[in-house]
């Protein structure tokens, strides 16, 4: 008598006399429990619901069966749980723990219009698409494609998303700028090739302060983020002044952005400062000459780096307007000579020149790990669409996410071993958790796995999140 196959089980190796088979018959079990995490932050904040306020929806409300807010939880939730394409969601629509995330009132979908979708709570990757490949403004052909965004509304909100997580005006904060190569591998709307990256590319702009992203522009790879970025600049710091009018602001970025029209500006207004660094001539090299020699003879000495700094004023031959103070690095290590220079109007009684180097200038370092987070984590250089205007929508759901996971590390992850963990880390140690989840009538009951390694953390976190937000308890 022939034994009864089924062809949908999985065989492995046997574990000695026992057979190991396995089959996708567990029934509604996700792998993504852990973003429940994410919905008690965005109940708290309302990023999302306050992200997706910046799109208008022209589509008929009688055929309408998904929000643009449930829609943009629903990418900007699969971004957090390393769902980087609308194609995911195809298999994705089924899961209820996501549902519920996205804040479906029907988590099963049992209730959907159409038989075919019944049982696909949420959006299918076409119906995704549609939201995230169109462009910004009503110009567009609305025919086929109804949701548009405005981008002045998604600029202002990642600034007003920052000023809203302090009570009180600070006396002073720090502005990271920063551009980035986003390689294409298509023909997309403003394809340039970049000599210095070797490639053709796109180079978004970023401004940060300390964690908080601020903004996040899409540019051409044929224009010089340091010329282009003062409109950006000017925009950013006139919506913090209108909140916070005596705060003093200090620029922070590398060489790329040491241009005149931007430390003109900075200049001519009241309480802005700049620290650029500034690319070396052979003009610079001669006035650090001496203590680049002293710094050698050091090194020989005691083999050891050795570092010294010359606080000085200087004048380009012809793109300055003025003298400017610039301090100079004399940096002897094994490998010999690093010297660096930076420019800088900040006034020497305020702050001397090796406190200025090492502790202001140098800390832009965290500021790059931030944008290595998003683009290598949270996908921000997933820029395939074909027109700019698509791509810098897809940028923007990339930065909601990185708002969205940087609020959770901030609020919920101090006093645990993930206080400084990064994007990445937090998915793989604290959204992805398998778990059951069964619906009923007045309850969705969420069974997570019981071999969860990280589950005293875990409460840890809810109790962070239950002191950090009391509206929530």
């Amino acid at each position: 008598m022939k034994t009864q196959c089924n062809p949908k089980q999985l065989h492995f190796q046997g574990l000695g006399d026992k057979k190991v088979v396995a089959a996708f018959d567990g029934g509604t079990i996700t792998s993504d429990a852990g973003a429940l995490l994410l919905r008690e932050v965005e109940l708290a904040n309302r990023f999302i619901e306050r992200f997706s306020q910046c799109f208008v929806d022209t589509r008929d409300p009688r055929y309408t069966e998904h929000t643009v807010k449930e829609m943009v939880s629903q990418r900007t939730v699969g971004l957090c749980l390393g769902y980087e394409d609308t194609n995911d969601h195809d298999e994705l629509r089924r899961d209820p723990l996501l549902a519920t995330v996205c804040g479906k009132l029907d988590p099963s979908g049992n209730n959907r219009r159409h038989a075919r979708d019944r049982g696909n709570a949420l959006a299918g990757k076409s119906t995704l698409n549609r939201l995230e490949t169109y462009g910004a403004g009503k110009q567009e052909n609305l025919h086929y494609k109804k949701i548009y965004y405005s981008p002045e509304a998604l600029d202002a909100f990642f600034v007003d998303t920052f000023l809203n997580s302090s009570r009180r005006p600070p006396e002073q904060i720090v502005l990271d700028l920063d551009a980035t190569d986003d390689p294409l591998h298509g023909h997309q709307q403003g394809r340039f090739f970049h000599g210095y990256y070797d490639c053709y590319c796109y180079l978004p702009l970023y401004i940060f302060c300390a964690d908080h992203l601020l903004r996040a522009k899409l540019k051409t790879g044929n224009l010089d983020p340091g010329h282009e970025s003062l409109p950006d600049i000017q925009q950013v710091v006139a919506r913090i002044r209108a909140r916070w009018p005596k705060v003093r602001i200090i620029l922070r970025g590398d060489s790329g952005f040491c241009r005149e029209d931007l430390m003109g500006w900075c200049e001519q207004e009241a309480g802005i400062f700049y620290v650029f660094g500034l690319a070396r001539n052979a003009r610079l090299l001669k006035r650090l000459a001496k203590e680049l020699k002293k710094a050698r003879k050091r090194y020989f000495q005691r083999y050891e780096a050795q570092r010294l700094y010359k606080d000085f004023r200087y004048r380009t031959l012809g793109s300055w307007s003025r003298g400017r103070r610039v301090i100079g690095k004399a940096e002897y290590l094994a490998k010999g000579e690093n010297p660096r220079f930076v420019v800088t109007n900040l006034p020497r009684d305020v702050i001397g020149a090796t406190k200025l180097y090492e502790t202001h200038y140098c800390a832009r370092g965290d500021m790059e790990n931030r944008i290595k987070e998003q683009q290598l984590y949270l996908f921000a250089d997933r820029t395939s669409s074909a027109t700019m205007k698509a791509n810098q929508l897809r940028l923007y759901f990339s930065s909601l996410a990185y708002v969205l996971l940087s609020e959770l590390r901030r609020r919920a992850l101090q006093g645990t071993p993930l206080s400084q963990a990064q994007c990445h880390t937090i998915r793989l140690k604290l959204l992805k958790i398998g778990a059951q989840v069964r619906v009923s009538v007045r309850r969705i009951y969420v069974s997570l796995s019981s071999a969860y390694a990280y589950q005293k953390t875990f409460f840890k976190i809810m109790a962070n999140l239950k002191q950090a937000y009391p509206q929530l308890c």
